[in-house]
């Protein structure tokens, strides 16, 4: 994706719960130009929202986000991920539960994966969380982007971002 400046956007996805308040705070980070959701890291082609709240396709509700490097590099956007979920709950996030509310980032490249295990590990030795850090890090697979009507939900239907923390 090239923004109107024509500077090359980078790709970064993520799941942390329901992808509308996910996207909703990605979305209005300095330096991301724009974000979609959809479902990966699951076994099933094409899925849609109905197969993917089945539990059953190993999909993640996740948000894909094109940002700028040489205004908010990868290691910020890791950093602002950790902050807005409990990366210490299994396949939950508030209310919703279910493999596909998991906490994950999908890594493409080798330093990307690094750069998360290492902050990871920081949160972790901080002592600011409780229980363990069960979110996976894991090679990106396929994107599937969501329905429409999930695109932006909050902007399109008005309301906070409720339903993530």
């Amino acid at each position: 994706m090239e923004n109107k400046n024509n500077k090359k956007l980078k790709e970064a996805v993520f799941a942390a719960g329901c992808f509308w308040g996910v996207e909703e705070a990605f979305r209005n980070l300095g330096g991301v130009a724009e974000t979609e959701v959809g479902y990966t890291g699951g076994h099933l082609d094409s899925p849609n929202y109905e197969n993917v709240c089945s539990g059953k396709t190993g999909h993640a509700e996740a948000v894909r986000v094109f940002y700028d490097p040489e205004k908010i590099p990868y290691k910020k956007l890791v950093e602002f991920f950790w902050g807005m979920h409990d990366p210490t709950t299994y396949h939950r996030q508030g209310p919703d539960v279910g493999e596909q509310y998991r906490s994950a980032i999908f890594y493409s490249a080798p330093e990307e994966k690094q750069i998360a295990e290492e902050s990871k590990k920081e949160l972790e030795a901080s002592g600011k969380l409780k229980n363990p850090v069960v979110t996976e890090i894991v090679s990106a697979s396929k994107f599937w982007r969501a329905e429409d009507y999930h695109q932006k939900y909050f902007e399109k239907n008005g309301g906070a971002a409720t339903c993530h923390i």
